[in-house]
């Protein structure tokens, strides 16, 4: 686990959070590139896509038995390619991101909108550029690592 990248993830976006609620209103939308992408304060009560809305609590304990299971398996299983850890960072420095929001707020602050997606934030981004990697690792690397 590289805990350096973690705690980065979890500063950029807890500080883009920060800056959003003190800068917009909720459903407030700022066009950078009109109708192409905007900056627009959300306050997501669910999952991905808002999904399971109202589940806070169900969201708070999955969120730590995933990051304390990857914690877990990382630190019993070190021999790995050099991706695997670091994709698995990223989607704990995101899980922890929206952990603090759902914990703190009982919602996730989201604020980035491209209009065909729904809004999302950098702990988002993390998890998937972390979950992307993983795959990429798994799919490609994983018969030649082994």
């Amino acid at each position: 686990m590289n805990y350096l990248l973690v705690l980065l993830i979890v500063i950029l976006d807890q500080a883009s959070k920060v800056m959003v609620q003190s800068k917009f209103l909720v459903n407030e939308s700022v066009p950078i590139i009109k109708n192409i992408f905007h900056l627009t304060y959300v306050q997501n009560v669910g999952a991905a896509f808002g999904i399971l809305k109202n589940q806070k609590m169900f969201f708070i304990l999955m969120t730590i038995f995933v990051i304390g299971g990857i914690v877990l398996f990382l630190h019993k299983h070190k021999n790995w390619h050099k991706l695997v850890p670091y994709s698995l960072s990223l989607i704990v420095g995101g899980a922890i991101g929206n952990l603090i929001d759902r914990v703190r707020l009982g919602y996730v602050v989201d604020f980035f909108d491209f209009r065909i997606w729904p809004v999302f934030n950098i702990a988002d981004i993390s998890i998937v550029v972390g979950a992307v990697l993983l795959s990429y690792y798994l799919i490609f690397l994983d018969k030649v690592h082994n």
